[in-house]
């Protein structure tokens, strides 16, 4: 009798589950069991092999009918019908793929490379228009200095895993398939430290910090994302990426709308009653500060909106800047003396629609 786990508890879900609900079940343990996410953690592989093999069985109507009627023992050969070996073997090729997808490949292949990581830079609008380079600082594992990256104390060394003979994989026959998984004793690495490295705590691995210089394209936006290949976690196989997510700073003259921009000019009420020029802020890599004039027709009307074509960010694909927008925005002075009291008073009176009711006085005697 089979003392494994049941798949249905290990992906946390009722025996009547309907697909959609395994397939979350599976996402939402196999996120929280990944390798990438549980480093040099031995107990946590395993169970993300399981969870995977558990996927692979339920997420499958035909095996899982036969596993509901005769359990593990079905999967195994004892329940599996007139189909035989090679039905099973058919069963078993997508668990094949999940299996021997970790850090030790089947068949001989080579551990996996190290693990990404994620960090959020903050950069100015005119860095991210313009493009920068940037000293990232990022803090990951890396190789301990006092033991040289093996674990062990000083004076000593790994010694070889008596449970795989430092082969750092286990075979286990299970009916007719035989499964080859990493060795839980030495996390696959096919030695076990004895004395750990005080330092280390036998991991080999100390957190550090680092730079890293991440060049930053011109044109790029906020959300974004960008690839550092080779500056992320350390592994066997070769180091991973490090991936920097865009964020910008706020810009007080500007708002950005893609390769866009929008700006707000505001104007007292006499300009834009008589028009005349009026300055705005453009970017330019040189910073704050810079100014454009642009002329303001008599009347203009408050929301009214100029744009400057070629004066906005330049675009990621190099194919020119994008635009400029100005909405104009008309102060009304709410304090006045008695004097502009006065003379507002007297440009109402003048703005005022003339009376029509004479002229029709007068074409009535003319009438008669």
């Amino acid at each position: 009798m089979s003392d494994k786990r049941c798949y249905y508890e290990t992906l946390g879900v009722e025996r009547d589950a309907s697909s959609d609900e395994i397939r979350r079940a599976y996402k939402r343990e196999a996120l929280k069991h990944h390798p990438d996410r549980n480093p040099n953690d031995c107990e946590a592989e395993g169970k993300f092999k399981y969870v995977n093999e558990a996927y692979q069985v339920l997420s499958d109507e035909e095996k899982r009918a036969v596993y509901d009627r005769f359990g593990h023992a079905g999967l195994e050969g004892g329940g599996m019908g007139a189909g035989g070996i090679g039905d099973v073997l058919s069963h078993m090729q997508d668990l094949f793929a999940e299996m021997f997808s970790g850090p030790f490949g089947f068949g001989g292949r080579t551990a996996r490379r190290g693990g990404d990581l994620r960090v959020q830079e903050r950069i100015t609008l005119v860095e991210a228009a313009f493009g920068c380079k940037r000293e990232v600082t990022v803090n990951a594992p890396a190789r301990c200095d006092d033991c040289d990256g093996t674990g062990a104390a000083k004076g000593t060394k790994p010694e070889q895993c008596g449970v795989c003979r430092g082969t750092g994989q286990v075979s286990n026959a299970r009916g007719f398939v035989m499964f080859t998984a990493p060795c839980a004793k030495c996390g696959g690495r096919g030695v076990f430290v004895k004395t750990p490295c005080k330092t280390c705590s036998g991991q080999g691995l100390v957190e550090r910090a680092r730079k890293v210089i991440v060049t930053f394209p011109a044109g790029i936006d906020a959300g974004q994302r960008l690839r550092v290949p080779g500056q992320g976690l350390p592994g066997p196989n070769g180091n991973g990426d490090l991936y920097v997510d865009v964020d910008l700073e706020d810009d007080p003259r500007f708002e950005r709308d893609g390769a866009d921009l929008v700006a707000r000019v505001h104007v007292p009420l006499t300009l834009a009653a008589l028009g005349g020029e009026v300055k705005v802020p453009v970017l330019e890599p040189e910073g704050d500060g810079k100014t454009e004039t642009v002329k303001l027709g008599p009347g203009t009307q408050p929301g009214h909106v100029i744009t400057l074509k070629g004066r906005g960010v330049p675009r990621l694909d190099g194919r020119g800047r994008g635009s400029l927008v100005v909405e104009v925005r008309v102060d009304v002075p709410t304090k006045l003396s008695s004097r502009a009291k006065k003379l507002l008073e007297e440009l109402d009176a003048e703005l005022a629609p003339r009376s029509e009711e004479p002229a029709i006085e007068s074409r009535k005697v003319a009438a008669k």
